[in-house]
């Protein structure tokens, strides 16, 4: 049955959306002209699960040296066990979206941080190889969602004016994360070892009540659960649809990856899945292997990459915000190249060096490009799907990616490795992709400044 309630835009309000308007915290975000308190708590449960994410995979690079030597395993067991348990993360990464568009945003995530709480004391102690790499299964299945529920949930919250930069600025404490990482392995790991280090993180779990407590349901899904009530109501008592209905009905109504390749929508799914795969391909490389071959070829010792981690995270947390002010100043694609030509560069001069102070100086420096990318990345692949199918366009573009950059590509680098002796030209690949993907960011990728999301993807 209609209702004669208007929503913050106008609309007439649908019964979930009279539901949820009950609660302050929904009214606050399902307007956009005024920032609030319940928007700040938004985007302070994402950036921690964005820190998360980033601590958790730097902790498990961080102590690769010495799990592997507890466990007995080679440079090619821990490329198979990463893979085998990143394959969870593929279809983590896929599902929990997907499941979000069905059932919500904010309950998922924090049923999804409560599982990745405690799955990462589990996998801490695990006796086995296998047994432990069984356990990350469980734990990167839980991770895959977590970033990419709270990032939806704060692109259909946040003022449009202020999209790119808040977006870039939650990417930003993954660096913040990785810095803690670097902490927890100078304190922890180098003294009582890497299973206390891992550890630590279960003091995580306090983050799911907190969701739970202060972060609404976004506007944008209500609306589109209530929408999609009216229209079967509708047509259930023979009503005339509008012609606005009828074609919106006629998309909402197909299979969501027939949605994703539909002739208005294929390109914007295949621009999205080629970002997020250079990404994923280009941080699979130094994300995976970096402190190894700071170890293995520059002999830095445990607690001195641990150091560098600290430093280069919170360097690296300075481009992603300045990536995101760019973003919302002067658009997405000019901030998204310059990030990447930063990073270029200075990865070149880093791989080519081996001054202990220049590795420490170059490397800090393309951090800033090389993290900074990462928040024009996120707000494009958050933007460009209609909230309808939001879930699961980003769950595919970034499982497809996972899979071509955190399984497929380190077979690559391993090769590399493996022939050469030496991770090096490995890293010279980054710059050559950086540059790759600003051309074809440049040349490709619609610009989304400024504009509301149902205006971006109908």
């Amino acid at each position: 049955m209609s209702t004669t309630v208007a929503d913050s835009s106008g609309g007439l309000m649908g019964p979930l959306e009279r539901q949820h308007s009950l609660q302050a915290k929904y009214r606050d975000a399902a307007q956009d002209k005024v920032l609030t308190k319940t928007h700040w708590h938004i985007a302070f449960a994402n950036g921690l699960g964005w820190g998360f994410d980033g601590m958790d995979g730097v902790i498990f690079a961080l102590a690769a040296p010495l799990f592997m030597k507890e466990f007995g395993v080679g440079v090619p067991d821990l490329r198979t066990g990463g893979q085998i348990a990143l394959l969870a993360s593929v279809v983590g990464i896929y599902f929990w979206p997907w499941l979000a568009d069905k059932w919500g945003r904010r309950s998922l995530l924090a049923i999804n941080i409560a599982m990745f709480s405690f799955f990462m004391p589990v996998a801490a102690w695990m006796p086995t190889w296998v047994s432990f790499i069984l356990a990350r299964m469980a734990l990167n299945f839980a991770l895959s969602g977590e970033w990419a529920l709270g990032s939806m949930l704060v692109a259909e919250t946040w003022p449009a004016r202020l999209r790119g930069r808040v977006l870039s600025i939650n990417r930003g404490t993954w660096c913040l994360g990785a810095s803690l990482a670097g902490a927890i392995s100078t304190y922890v790991i180098a003294i009582y070892g890497w299973r206390w280090g891992m550890t630590v993180p279960v003091a995580i779990s306090v983050l799911a009540i907190y969701v739970r407590a202060t972060c609404p349901e976004s506007p944008y899904w209500v609306r589109t659960q209530d929408r999609k009530r009216r229209i079967t109501e509708s047509l259930n008592r023979g009503d005339r649809l509008s012609a606005e209905d009828i074609e919106w009905n006629r998309k909402a109504k197909k299979w969501s990856y027939a949605q994703l390749f539909a002739p208005d929508m294929w390109r914007n799914t295949l621009v999205a899945t080629f970002v997020a795969s250079c990404s994923t391909c280009i941080f699979g490389t130094v994300g995976g292997w970096m402190p190894l071959y700071l170890a293995t070829e520059h002999h830095w010792s445990t607690a001195e990459y641990s150091q560098f981690y600290i430093a280069w995270g919170i360097v690296g947390s300075l481009g992603l915000i300045t990536s995101g002010i760019l973003a919302d100043i002067i658009g997405r694609r000019v901030a998204f190249v310059l990030m990447l030509l930063e990073g270029a560069i200075f990865m070149t001069l880093w791989v080519y060096t081996n001054d202990r102070t220049l590795l420490w100086v170059y490397g800090l420096l393309w951090s800033v490009g090389f993290l900074g990318f990462w928040g024009p990345s996120n707000t494009l692949t958050a933007e460009i799907f209609p909230t309808r199918i939001r879930g699961s366009g980003n769950g595919f573009c970034w499982s497809v990616a996972w899979v071509v950059g955190f399984i497929l590509w380190p077979f690559a680098t391993v090769a590399i490795q493996q022939s050469t002796g030496s991770f090096q030209y490995a890293f010279l690949c980054i710059p050559v992709f950086m540059v790759l993907m600003a051309i074809g960011v440049w040349m490709v990728v619609p610009e989304h400044k400024g504009k509301d999301l149902n205006t971006i993807g109908v």
